[in-house]
């Protein structure tokens, strides 16, 4: 599994240039069993990660272009009534994938975005009071533009919850830009990438990263940075229990990613920025990440 998880690795770092940690974390949502929120400018190569990534697991693709107009049903699917055999029949929509690109999320209405709630929570469908299971495995990456919010509807706090980690790929550097326009006449496309790794395997892969070893004392650092965030005074929310929850799935992914059976402090340190940030609501207009930085180096370390 160590060779897959290599072997997968590599094959995105073919298409996505520079972005090593950008990957890994994406891995440590995939195997961690969540979702990742991308929140970044155009065309830094959100939707060929997610592309790629779907191409290397050898899953299905579907991508979803969120717009005021979207509709519910134009997510979950609809029935429709079929002449010939005199019944209703279900049309799946494209939540009915392994890897679902959601791309720019805060562009649909409230009501759609909650059509991503039991699904992204629960695996599965309701359409007119029959469940339908999605593929397994299920995994959303939602991306929304932190600059331009005309037009935008705030994703509420009840679905920022849903997704493990956020993080933003940024503009590459100046020579991995560089690095781009002297190859992009033999640059790697995602229909050129071979599958590495059987959606079976990842699914093998998230089993054993729920059995890497988290000590009590780290647990109880994971619940004392939590609880941090619900009694300091420069915080409006604190993060939920769903998020100590996430925290530690996150941090064993990582720990497994790194070629370790166990988690250590630094896994978590690494992992918090990412997997809190976006559960908690700063109060008098401070910065998410600055807050949890502060309670990072006041919560002591086991």
């Amino acid at each position: 599994m160590r060779e897959k998880i290599d072997a997968l690795t590599q094959n995105l770092a073919l298409t996505i240039v520079g972005k090593s940690e950008a990957i890994r974390l994406v891995l440590v949502a995939l195997l961690g069993g969540g979702h990742a929120l991308l929140e970044d400018v155009p065309g830094v190569g959100k939707t060929l990660l997610a592309k790629s990534l779907a191409r290397s697991i050898d899953g299905k693709f579907q991508r979803l272009q969120c717009t005021p107009d979207l509709l519910p049903t134009d997510i979950t699917g609809i029935n429709i009534w079929n002449p010939k055999s005199g019944e209703f029949s279900f049309l799946p929509g494209p939540i009915f994938a392994n890897v679902l690109l959601a791309d720019e999320i805060n562009r649909a209405t409230p009501r759609t975005q909650s059509a991503l709630l039991e699904v992204m929570e629960e695996v599965q469908v309701t359409v007119d009071g029959v469940s339908r299971a999605v593929p397994t495995p299920f995994f959303v990456i939602a991306t929304q533009n932190p600059i331009e919010y005309q037009g935008t509807f705030p994703l509420p706090e009840a679905q920022m919850d849903r997704f493990m980690l956020s993080l933003s790929l940024g503009y590459p550097s100046e020579a991995e830009e560089l690095q781009m326009l002297q190859s992009v006449d033999k640059n790697i496309k995602v229909a050129d990438l071979q599958p590495c790794i059987t959606l079976a395997e990842v699914q093998e892969l998230r089993q054993i990263c729920a059995q890497v070893r988290v000590e009590s004392s780290l647990q109880q650092y994971i619940l004392e940075l939590v609880r941090a965030t619900r009694q300091d005074e420069e915080i409006s929310l604190g993060v939920s229990p769903r998020g100590t929850m996430a925290l530690q799935r996150a941090t064993q992914a990582l720990a497994f990613l790194l070629g370790r059976d166990y988690a250590i402090p630094d896994d978590v340190k690494f992992l918090a920025p990412y997997v809190l940030c976006h559960r908690l609501i700063p109060a008098g207009g401070r910065r998410a990440r600055s807050v949890m930085e502060r309670l990072l180096r006041a919560v002591p370390i086991p």
